[in-house]
């Protein structure tokens, strides 16, 4: 697809600046230049300044509550860009986020902020960023996210430091390094004709369909496992697969590989534990459900490659 990397979180030619990590002393002057800015993160959730991430000066007080050092993320046209956690700041009692929702709508507004400045779930957002505040969101997310989660060496048990401006986790005992996880998973756009499959998870919101997926496992490769994932969830075989596009997917550390697969059979048969349903849809029934007009199956979500391969593919531009 030559329009694969216009998906959200896609390449914006960000400057990761990997040379730099190893240097404290120019991190540390990088964060002093007066164009440096950071990307607070609260459990989660990104800071917003109304559709545009949320760039605070080093110093600015809201950071005093931050845990750890800041994140070097890159260079922003030559501008230092870092993260911080802010997780242990509390909101507002009324601000509490719901635990356990597939989205979570609540948003938290700091007091030292303006009004249009909250934290928010990136997946509301997403799709309004801008290329590069969506790169840079979806990295400080999923590098928060995974320093929080491996804060112990696999190896030994004793907890480990932050590295390399935050891309590694080194272990003070036995020399141990870690690196942020990154999760490959297929994405499929499977088709029979002029159908394609899509599917539904138990406790996804109601008409909320989408394309199967699932994660590579160990020794696969991502066509076996196109294959794999959409026989053992809905009984359909697959033939000839191709690579479409990928999407950096931070929830919380997944890459994304769309793939079109082209089904051998059609009969579907659920693997309840994966699916609620599955079915069958032809590319003008799929048109209606971007058009917002289907009586059952609600518009993808702005943003996910699921959204980004079915539009194309009903516009016939996945070439």
């Amino acid at each position: 697809m030559r329009i694969a990397e216009t998906v959200t979180f896609g390449g914006s030619g960000l400057d990761r600046a990997a040379e730099l990590r190893g240097a404290p002393g120019r991190m540390a002057a990088l964060l002093a230049a007066p164009e440096a800015r950071v990307l607070p993160i609260w459990r989660g959730k990104p800071l917003f300044e109304g559709d545009s991430a949320g760039w605070l000066a080093p110093g600015h007080g809201v950071l005093a509550a931050a845990t750890g050092a800041p994140l070097f993320l890159g260079l922003d046209e030559g501008a230092p860009r870092f993260a911080l956690d802010l997780s242990e700041w509390e909101p507002p009692a009324g601000e509490r986020p719901e635990p356990g929702v597939f989205f979570d709508p609540t948003e938290q507004h700091h007091p030292d902020l303006p009004a249009d400045w909250r934290f928010a779930e990136l997946r509301g957002l997403m799709a309004r960023l801008s290329a590069r505040d969506a790169e840079l969101a979806a990295t400080a997310k999923a590098l928060i996210g995974w320093h929080r989660s491996h804060r112990f060496c696999s190896a030994c048990g004793v907890e480990s430091e932050v590295a390399e401006a935050g891309w590694q986790r080194r272990c003070p005992a036995c020399g141990a390094s870690h690196f942020p996880r990154t999760d490959p998973v297929v994405i499929m756009l499977v088709t029979r004709g002029d159908k394609t499959l899509i599917g539904r998870s138990p406790g996804w919101p109601e008409g909320m369909y989408s394309c199967l997926a699932g994660f590579v496992e160990p020794g696969e490769t991502i066509e076996a496992a196109v294959r794999r994932e959409v026989f053992e969830e809905a009984g359909v075989t697959v033939g000839r697969v191709r690579y479409l596009a990928s999407q950096p997917w931070p929830y919380p550390s997944s890459l994304m590989f769309g793939c079109l697969g082209e089904a051998e059979s059609e009969a579907i048969t659920l693997d309840p534990a994966e699916l609620e349903d599955a079915r069958w849809i032809t590319r003008g029934e799929m048109a209606e459900v971007f058009a917002g007009r289907h009586p059952t199956i609600r518009r993808p979500r702005n943003g996910a490659i699921a959204g980004f391969l079915l539009y194309h593919w009903v516009a016939d531009r996945l070439e």
